[in-house]
């Protein structure tokens, strides 16, 4: 599927200096062994001197950054240090979400297995904010904005609050079936219901960075195939 990935299309923002792309789901962002592709090789193909600015994680889609020149890569990493940076991203989860603006403010620390947690003595600090975008059902799509780029930090930081985002097991969340939206659903007998949505339902909506002090760079992504789909479905059966 990744042999089939059109640059192009891909891109959503581009001057002199910078790309915005909207990033699939499943494809790293680095270099990863367990990859045959990922983001920064596919792009230095056809931008040789590209640099990524930030990361996203495999399974999460949306707006990514990218530098074309060194200059134009230390411009925005000292905005990302100063945390001068505003990343909303979206993300489902199960249940109804409070009803108000919500800081989590835990700090973080990765564990040996690359798994993150909570870790108020140790970890790094990290702040996140989250408000209510959409009640569908017996989901909520939460608006999330953080303020530190911690590992997992969004994912670690609704889980805490007991809202574990669908699909991501690795903090407790739960695939989607549909047969926990569609009421009287049946599953034809020897049949094995399987996932509408298993992985991490989290998709990052929009970037705001100003690296030059000029004309800032204002971009939103339009949400994957499949979260659309699972949005459509809850909306229409829950």
């Amino acid at each position: 599927m990744l042999k089939k990935i059109n640059i192009p299309d891909l891109i959503v923002y581009e001057d002199d200096h910078y790309l915005v792309i909207n990033k699939p789901a499943s494809i790293s962002t680095l270099e990863d062994r367990n990859d045959d592709y990922n983001v920064l090789s596919l792009f230095r193909e056809h931008y040789p001197e590209i640099t990524v600015c930030h990361r996203l994680d495999k399974e999460t889609s949306g707006a990514l950054l990218l530098a074309k020149n060194e200059a134009a890569y230390r411009a925005a990493a000292m905005k990302f240090e100063s945390r001068d940076v505003e990343k909303v991203y979206h993300a489902l989860v199960e249940g109804r979400f409070m009803d108000e603006t919500i800081q989590v403010d835990i700090p973080l620390k990765i564990a040996g297995s690359g798994r993150v947690k909570t870790d108020p003595r140790q970890g790094k600090e990290a702040l996140t904010r989250f408000r209510p975008k959409a009640y569908l059902g017996n989901y909520t799509l939460v608006e999330a904005k953080p303020v530190s780029g911690r590992r997992h930090q969004i994912r670690v930081h609704l889980a805490y609050l007991g809202f574990p985002i669908c699909g991501d097991t690795y903090y407790g969340g739960k695939p989607v079936f549909l047969s926990a939206i569609k009421k009287k659903y049946k599953l034809a007998e020897g049949k094995e219901e399987r996932p509408l949505f298993d992985r991490v339902a989290l998709h990052a909506f929009s970037l705001e960075i100003n690296p030059f002090d000029g004309q800032a760079i204002e971009v939103s992504c339009d949400y994957p195939k499949d979260l659309s789909m699972i949005i459509s479905k809850i909306e229409k059966f829950g």
